[in-house]
């Protein structure tokens, strides 16, 4: 007993630094050398913890498929989406034509955009390419390249998993530590519980994080200079974005729950895109066809 209370507390002291395998590596050493589990119950807690060291890269396309479809479901508990094909249908089109020249062209379950009924100046990306822009947000672009800019800065997030990223780290390392110090035995009720809303949590986290706490800086700068990368592919002016930022700027209200809340200081942001290789200082002008189908598209907004 003396030494398997000294093997823990040597083991306790390593858990913060190590991840789930290495964790059931440790405690299938210990636990075997003590005599605490047999070898057969050893290699089990090896396998669980190999099974289980896994991250927001570990994720497969169709598993984040799957987040991305409940995280968008607990969005449209918060709003109404805006029930205008033309206008969809429009978003759409810009919105995939977009997708198709990003560096990750394709997802599981292929990208969807949809408006929602909303005065918020906002717009949201779930995982695996479901995006989101409210009527506020689509009221404040003025051309199909601000447009354009809006939601290839969305498809950046989708495109650098950002939504995957909020995740936090203690659901995978309370998983594993769960199905560690129970291996060998069947869970309770209680158990199956704490599993589930560690995994159940994941939703809550991208969230949560999407409409309430926002992103960091340094993933709005990744999914700001992905955005200049996607428009300068398919012909938009990436000064697009910056004219964006700074109506946004203009519209700002510090108290309010739309991209103030969410989202870096508009000036910050266009501070660091004008850092951003390949960005150009010269305006490019707006083809007049594009213009007719953007004002054509949006005259109900």
């Amino acid at each position: 007993m003396k030494r398997w209370v000294l093997a823990s507390i040597g083991l306790a002291g390593v858990l913060s630094g190590v991840g789930c395998a290495t964790i059931s590596d440790i405690g299938a050493t210990v636990g075997e050398v003590t005599g605490t589990i047999s070898p057969e119950q050893a290699d089990s807690v090896r396998r669980v913890g190999q099974a289980l060291e896994v991250s927001w890269q570990d994720i497969t396309p169709e598993q984040e498929y799957y987040i991305g479809r409940a995280v968008s479901a607990s969005i449209l508990a918060n709003y109404q989406p805006w029930n205008e094909p033309a206008a969809n249908d429009y978003l759409n089109l810009l919105g995939q034509s977009l997708a198709l020249v990003s560096d990750k062209p394709e997802t599981f379950g292929g990208y969807r955009f949809l408006i929602l009924d909303s005065d918020e100046i906002n717009a949201f990306a779930a995982p695996g390419g479901f995006i989101f822009v409210t009527r506020g947000m689509l009221r404040l672009c003025r051309t199909e390249e601000e447009l354009a800019a809006v939601l290839a800065h969305e498809i950046g997030h989708v495109q650098h998993q950002h939504g995957l990223r909020a995740i936090r780290s203690a659901r995978w390392t309370s998983t594993g530590m769960t199905l560690l110090l129970e291996a060998g035995r069947s869970f309770s009720g209680a158990e199956i519980a704490q599993l589930t809303e560690a995994l159940g949590g994941t939703v809550t986290d991208i969230t949560q994080t999407m409409m309430q706490n926002g992103y960091s800086r340094s993933l709005e700068r990744e999914a700001d200079a992905a955005a200049v990368t996607i428009l300068r592919r398919l012909g938009y002016d990436p000064q697009a974005l910056v004219r964006m930022l700074n109506e946004m700027e203009n519209q700002l209200q510090p108290d309010g729950k739309d991209f103030a809340r969410t989202h870096p200081k508009p000036a910050d942001r266009i501070r660091d895109i004008r850092r951003t290789r390949g960005w150009e200082e010269a305006e490019r002008s707006t083809p007049s066809e594009r213009q007719r189908r953007f004002e054509a598209a949006m005259s109900g907004i």
